[in-house]
């Protein structure tokens, strides 16, 4: 322990409050060291000058200059990893989507002190988003083995049991089932841009904050050909459409005849998130399996990968990211060393690739 190098952040907010709070939270992490704060771009410019920070975290709306401008700076003169830490109002997650386009790596929203169990879920994804950040600058500095919190399985959302029968039987209908983290952003967004009309269903978990799924689903309903929507308690899986699991909650298929519907559902954090993709990927094995495709892509730690080896058991077409195309080789990793996966590939190739294998599928039904 004492002898890895901690991760120096660099906290950047005009709120004396929030950056205490923050550095707070940082240093309860043994492996986290915050190197200083500064209360807006220009200061935090001078403390770059005299020690470069491992990541930034960064506020969006500041005085003087906003934290889009300094993002968009940084990034082209000087990179370094940056998670955004923004308040939740309709204009910051615009503004926060707009920050993952620009370059930043996480997003997540700031702590509130009302209660106790907020505040360390709070901690939780900071000091993770942190970690995240860190490791996906792997060419300019490797950190690994840290010390992480305990993590609850997805047996405290949905038990494990055997595959229901509907998921046994081949139709017509399939579902396309995908779970991202860190760099899953702009990974989803070359998958549903690549995807026809026509597509199955598709259903996604992207660790994201709440409210700011809404404006990321918004987003790729505007750029991509299918229709793309955060997802609602109910909603039915449908073809040529995406839902996106609203933040901080999770999401599970369920199945009603030959219709595949989403339920939307509260719970505590599993594998540390919620949504999980362990919950989704568990429900699509119990309910879909043959019918199905999972994909994991980039992200930091192992949720999903369990929950995949259930849906390859299940019967389910499964596919995992390569490492040269993720930002961080976490969960899809995770997912080949428990051999999950039936191919690997770059991520410009698995949209192509689900494509020919759902039309070889049809043809045969």
């Amino acid at each position: 322990m004492s002898g890895k190098k901690k991760i120096r952040v660099l906290i950047v907010d005009d709120s004396a409050l929030v950056r205490q709070t923050l550095a707070n939270i940082l240093e309860t992490d043994p492996q986290i060291e915050v190197m200083g704060t500064a209360s807006d771009p220009y200061f935090a410019v001078k403390k770059i000058q005299n020690e470069v920070p491992d990541v930034i975290t960064l506020d969006i709306e500041m005085p003087r200059m906003d934290g889009l401008t300094f993002l968009k700076k940084l990034m082209s003169q000087h990179p370094i990893p940056v998670v955004v830490i923004s308040s939740l109002t309709a204009n910051s997650t615009e503004m926060g989507i707009k920050a993952l386009e620009y370059g930043a790596v996480e997003i997540i929203t700031k702590p509130q002190l009302n209660t106790k169990q907020f505040f360390e879920e709070s901690r939780i994804r900071i000091c993770d988003a942190v970690r995240a950040a860190a490791m996906a600058c792997i060419k300019r500095r490797q950190i690994n083995n840290f010390v992480v919190q305990p993590k609850l399985s997805v047996d405290v959302i949905i038990p494990e049991s055997s595959v229901s029968s509907h998921a046994k039987i081949k139709t017509s209908e399939m579902v396309i089932a995908i779970g991202a983290s860190t760099g899953g952003t702009e990974a989803i967004q070359k998958f549903l841009q690549a995807m026809p009309i026509d597509c199955p269903g598709i259903v996604i978990v992207q660790h994201m904050p709440e409210h700011f799924t809404r404006s990321f689903a918004n987003r790729l309903n505007e750029i991509c050909q299918i229709t793309v929507k955060e997802a609602e308690n109910g909603d039915s899986v449908l073809r040529g459409h995406a839902l996106i699991a609203p933040g901080n909650y999770h999401m599970l298929l369920k199945r009603s005849g030959t219709k595949y519907y989403v339920e939307i559902k509260e719970g505590p954090l599993v594998n540390r998130h919620r949504p999980s993709v362990d919950v989704l990927f568990r429900s699509v094995a119990r309910y879909a399996g043959y019918n199905a495709v999972g994909i994991i892509m980039t992200g930091m730690g192992d949720d999903g990968a369990r929950g995949l080896l259930e849906m390859k058991e299940a019967g389910a077409y499964t596919i995992a990211q390569d490492k040269d195309s993720c930002v961080v080789f976490g969960m899809p990793n995770e997912a080949i060393k428990l051999g999950a996966t039936e191919i690997v590939l770059p991520l410009d190739q698995i949209a192509h690739h689900v494509i020919k294998y759902v039309k070889k599928v049809q043809s045969k039904n």
